[in-house]
């Protein structure tokens, strides 16, 4: 037998920036759009900062090599 798994659906950040997003065209809020989808931003902003510090770590361990 397989079992068939689905781990799709959307995610915290995806939920809260469309309620930003939603408030923001329906004038609930009158936030810049940068603190609407400042939610994706940090996201991304976090990705990069692992990423950043994963290359630091490789280029040192190969320096040190």
């Amino acid at each position: 037998m397989s079992e068939t798994t689905y781990n799709g659906g959307l995610s915290f950040t995806s939920i809260l920036t469309l309620i930003f997003v939603l408030c923001k065209l329906t004038h609930y809020i009158d936030w810049s759009w940068w603190w609407v989808l400042s939610p994706i931003l940090i996201g991304a902003a976090f990705g990069f900062l692992v990423l950043a510090i994963i290359a630091i770590i490789v280029v040192v361990a190969a320096v040190l090599k």
